[in-house]
């Protein structure tokens, strides 16, 4: 694998688990306080769902011209890592609370008990919620997969690390059998915002016609500069809320 490649895995593997930790809490929660079959079943639905889609895009966008296909996945993963980016930049300037895996559990197993208890075996509320879950949850990782990977036409290994992430997470969950609080999740957050800008920022000017010196190996340049800006931009706030 290039090194670009591997960049791509990383960024993929951990935008996955993040995102995979934050559905695990909602499922973990109507499973345990509810039902975990009809939890499972709308886990599995709103999985099937996502597969259908990274399928679907991934080869629709396999078929656009390679340069305005750099340009409109650089700019996505622009949006989409300067989002990340923005919110863990506040977090690590203590200017917005860091996401509690513990609270996001105890919230969603207060909404399972008042809501309705269910009519007979089958629990819809548990079913919609995890499927609701899991789909908006996976949503973002599916467009950094389909734009990761249609880039260089390899959805496959993009696919590969979104999947090992999820199971990595799924396997962390069951051992512990309760939502994954010690994951280092906003410092996560805060490395995929920076990788997400990077590729975004080197894709882009790949599509623009720019002529990157030492090809893919400029981003050994492009994602510290990325961070150190990043780290800047977390020092200035932090002073500035210090007056």
């Amino acid at each position: 694998m290039s090194g670009a490649e591997v960049g791509l895995a990383l960024s993929v593997f951990l935008a996955s688990a993040v995102e995979a930790v934050e559905a695990l809490t909602i499922v973990m929660a109507v499973g345990q306080t509810r039902s975990w079959p009809s939890a499972l079943s709308g886990s599995a639905a709103a999985a099937v769902t996502l597969a259908v889609v990274i399928a679907a895009l991934g080869g629709a966008l396999a078929k656009v011209p390679l340069d305005d296909l750099r340009i409109f996945v650089g700019a996505l993963l622009l949006l989409i890592g300067l989002q990340w980016l923005r919110k863990a930049v506040l977090r690590a300037a203590g200017l917005k609370a860091l996401h509690d895996e513990r609270s996001a559990y105890e919230h969603e197993i207060a909404a399972a008990r008042a809501a309705a208890p269910p009519p007979g075996r089958w629990d819809g509320y548990s079913f919609v919620v995890a499927f609701k879950g899991v789909l908006i949850e996976g949503l973002e990782v599916a467009i950094i997969v389909i734009t990761f990977g249609a880039n260089h036409h390899h959805v496959g290994i993009a696919a590969a690390a979104a999947g090992a992430a999820v199971a990595v997470v799924i396997a962390a969950g069951v051992a512990v059998r309760a939502p994954l609080a010690r994951v280092p999740e906003n410092t996560m957050k805060f490395a995929v915002g920076v990788l997400l800008c990077s590729f975004g920022v080197f894709w882009a000017g790949e599509g623009l016609g720019l002529s990157w010196p030492g090809g893919d190996a400029v981003l050994l340049l492009i994602i510290p500069a990325t961070l150190a800006a990043s780290l800047a931009a977390v020092m200035s706030l932090r002073r500035a809320a210090t007056r």
